[in-house]
């Protein structure tokens, strides 16, 4: 079987039994069933986690002392969607659709699993080719000519898309337990080429916080207004004043918070008496999220005092931003030579967006055949961002090409773009 029937095989296998969170006994099958025939220790370190690590040291006789560990990590969960997309390998569970691309992200890491285990078998058939009499220096040999300089540790994880699956991997000590030192992971994205890779150093995602403002008023006849306190004109007062706050935070550091829900009152004739403002603050830095929350709480407290009303104000935890190590950037970079060689070609033929397109359209920033760029942090979330408070960590976006939006009914993707991302994985495992 070779690369692209394994990743086809192992990506549609996954794409037909997309399951929810941490609920997720087929998907968990499924990544043992591949992992455990190969020469690695499979774990599960938290709830619905599976860790695979392979011992490189031990396969190449190497000293284990000071050997780190590299970690690839991959997301497991779907989304609660009813697939639309027609395709002959569609969900087999009805309103759960991998939508998000995790099918892929998995099929790229089980691909690299299955790698790691073909490249310490060619050590071991050397080795057991040498001849008794040549052992000791077959084993030296070994060592000194293994392609792989770090152990690796592979983490498939939970919970990425509801409550950040990956927290609870970093709280697990599965890191400490292997001497892991530096992590990589990928998502697929709609809005560059297909089978580009990308990314940038230092902040690349945002952190997200859901916002929930509830103002509360006091209801009257409108035709007695002044016996009330308008929760609604409240609430439409704040919202102008935080699109205000937004615009000037912008000017120093990218930053969001927009509201998509909003309730008010009862009925047509009375002064509203609630009002629930729901939202989301996107931001690039922990100071950030301080001065953003601080001034919507002025804006909530200004609103209310003008009609006379309270607030209560809450801010979800919600996720770090993705910030790329720079030093680890630059060894990825460096690593990853030509990885977009060929890539007018791959495009023109997976299809989709064009290259010249999506650079016109500031999407990304090609330099050669080399690592290209986003040129500017996206306002989006992601859970591993839990890693890389944990240690140095890059993330990495691949094209689909298609544009069509992730979480979407309808989301579709080449398998072949995944070729990419498992040449990323080989070259950067292949990195001391």
């Amino acid at each position: 079987m070779n690369d692209l029937e394994r990743i086809t095989t192992f990506r549609q296998d996954l794409h037909r039994i997309p399951e929810l969170s941490f609920d997720l006994p087929e998907t968990i099958a499924y990544v043992r069933s591949v992992l455990e025939p190969l020469s690695c220790e499979v774990t599960s370190p938290c709830e619905s986690c599976v860790c695979a690590f392979f011992d490189v040291d031990a396969a190449c006789d190497r000293p284990s002392l000071t050997t780190p560990t590299t970690a690839i990590r991959a997301d497991m969960d779907a989304l609660p969607i009813v697939e639309q997309s027609g395709a002959e390998f569609c969900s087999t569970k009805p309103g759960h659709m991998h939508a998000c691309g995790h099918d892929g992200h998995m099929a790229m890491a089980l691909a690299a699993a299955c790698w790691v285990d073909e490249t310490l078998a060619q050590v071991h058939a050397q080795d057991a080719g040498a001849g008794t009499g040549a052992a000791d220096a077959a084993a030296d040999s070994a060592a000194a000519g293994c392609p792989l300089p770090r152990n690796v540790l592979f983490v498939f994880q939970p919970a990425e898309e509801t409550t950040g699956g990956a927290k609870n991997v970093c709280e697990s000590g599965v890191f400490e337990r292997y001497g892991a030192d530096r992590i990589f992971g990928f998502h697929v994205w709609p809005d560059l080429p297909a089978g580009i890779v990308a990314t940038r150093p230092g902040p690349l995602l945002a952190r997200a916080s859901e916002t929930t403002l509830t103002i509360h008023g006091t209801s009257s006849h409108i035709a007695k207004s002044a016996e009330g306190h308008d929760a609604l004109l409240a609430g439409t007062h704040f919202l102008t004043e935080v699109e205000d706050l937004m615009q000037l935070l912008g000017e120093t550091e990218p930053c969001l918070l927009k509201f998509g829900h909003m309730t008010s009152g009862t009925v047509r004739n009375a002064i509203s008496a609630e009002s629930v403002i729901e939202g989301s603050l996107r931001v690039f830095s922990d100071e950030m999220f301080d001065r953003a929350r601080e001034g919507v709480k002025a804006c909530a407290q200004e609103a209310c005092a003008r009609y006379g009303c309270t607030y209560d104000l809450h801010f979800s935890e919600g996720y770090p931003p993705v910030v790329n190590d720079r030093k680890l950037y630059a060894l990825a970079q460096a690593a990853l030579g030509e990885i977009n060689a060929g890539a007018e070609e791959r495009a023109r033929g997976i299809g989709g967006a064009s290259i010249g397109e999506d650079v016109a359209a500031g999407y990304v920033k090609m330099h050669g055949n080399g690592l290209a760029t986003i040129p500017t942090p996206l306002l989006i979330a992601e859970d591993f961002a839990f890693y890389q408070r944990h240690l140095p960590g890059v993330f990495f976006l691949l094209g689909t090409g298609t544009g069509i939006p992730l979480h979407s009914d309808n989301f579709r993707m080449s398998e072949r773009i995944l070729l990419r991302g498992l040449a990323t994985y080989r070259a950067l495992l292949q990195t001391a």
